[in-house]
């Protein structure tokens, strides 16, 4: 499977069925290649990325990310033929190892060692695959931000989906992967030219991250240091971890993944209203089917 130049990101758990079919249809309609979706706490997986392959013709749509203590690995890997099947080969199930407190604390699972757990699941999944009637091409993606996994997810999937991150990590990944795999990164941006408000909405949307160990070992690796994701988070980790202002200036910044050997760069607009759903002033501006 090819990855196009451009995917979007967006949180699906506070958009009902109307708002979800309309999201899907204009991330089509502007030419973006994939719609990327997370699992958190309201729809199941592979039932709202049934819903949205049911919308769109031509969208890939992608998990991002599937947690592995969701489900078995055999639920997976029906989830996924099935899914592809019934919809044209458009589907990409990205997986991931997710965090100890949503594990442990709402699921209720034992948080096992992250690169052992993967390994063993993408293991079960083989096995599945090698027995299940009317199965299809796996297309599948790891969450992946330190070397271990990241080479995992090269050797064992068609790529990697790193989160939280800067344009350092293309570096940082493709020295693990071999030349083997896609990489996909994930980039926050506000369509705003003033830093307090950039800022602001930029703080809003890390805090969620600020206290988990999997994304401040990384920013580490990536050349921050404790005091800058301390409180509420340093200037300088918001406007990396956000890119603010014009379009112009935005697109520019963007730029640096796929020069720097990105395959996909994968848009989380943000509202700065705090309001659900994407900015689309900030999609219709970036899209690849816009003339600026």
């Amino acid at each position: 499977m090819k990855f196009g130049k451009f995917g979007v990101f967006g949180f699906t758990d506070a958009l009902a069925g109307p708002a979800l079919a309309d999201f899907a249809r204009r991330v089509e309609r502007l030419g973006y290649a994939t719609l990327w979706y997370p699992e958190a706490m309201h729809y199941e997986s592979f039932a709202l990325g049934g819903f949205l392959l049911g919308q769109t013709e031509r969208l890939s749509i992608a998990s991002g990310i599937a947690n592995i203590y969701a489900r078995d690995p055999a639920a997976a890997v029906m989830g996924h033929n099935s899914l592809n099947a019934l919809y044209g080969g458009r589907f990409v199930l990205g997986l991931g190892v997710s965090h100890a407190p949503l594990v442990a604390g709402a699921r209720g699972h034992a948080y096992g060692k992250p690169l052992t757990t993967m390994r063993s699941y993408l293991d079960g999944m083989d096995r599945a695959w090698s027995v299940m009637q009317g199965g299809t091409t796996p297309q599948v993606v790891l969450a992946a931000l330190g070397p271990q996994m990241t080479a995992l997810a090269a050797t064992r999937t068609l790529g990697a989906f790193p989160y939280n991150i800067t344009p350092a990590q293309v570096a940082l990944s493709r020295a693990t992967m071999a030349g083997r795999g896609a990489l996909i990164c994930e980039q926050k941006v506000c369509l705003c030219s003033d830093p307090r408000i950039a800022r602001r909405t930029a703080r809003a949307a890390l805090q969620v991250y600020l206290g988990l160990p999997n994304y401040f070992q990384n920013w580490l690796r990536l050349g921050f240091e404790p005091a800058d994701y301390a409180g509420a988070g340093s200037d300088r980790l918001m406007d990396a971890m956000v890119y603010w202002g014009t379009a112009e200036q935005i697109r520019e910044k963007l730029a640096v993944y796929h020069d720097a050997g990105a395959d996909q760069v994968v848009i989380q607009a943000l509202r700065t209203d705090g309001a659900a759903g994407p900015d689309w002033e900030a999609l219709e501006a970036l899209a690849p089917n816009a003339s600026g």
